[in-house]
């Protein structure tokens, strides 16, 4: 028996390693004063902030087929769900 991970799954961590890389390249890069640091104490803010506007748009457009397969993994279930749920009332109506 092999395991597949769901559509959801994938998206996630795919998404998540997305951010992990921007921050990691961003901290570099204020790490090494090319980009400007936060005031204070508020460094690791700041690059948590522009990774993550980093990797939003970054993850819209390489994680395009992934997001198709999750949308369609969630429609396929919440049909699924539609059947349950008229199958369910039918049997209601019938006693």
């Amino acid at each position: 028996m092999s395991f597949t991970p769901s559509a959801a799954f994938r998206y996630t961590l795919m998404r998540l390693g997305i951010f992990v890389g921007s921050f990691l390249v961003i901290w570099a890069l204020v790490y090494f004063r090319v980009l400007p640091s936060g005031l204070g104490s508020s460094n690791l803010f700041w690059v948590m902030l522009l990774a993550l506007v980093v990797s939003a748009p970054l993850s819209w457009i390489v994680l395009r087929k992934q997001r198709d397969a999750l949308a369609v993994e969630v429609a396929e279930k919440v049909d699924r769900a539609k059947e349950r749920l008229a199958a369910n009332q039918s049997q209601e109506d019938g006693v």
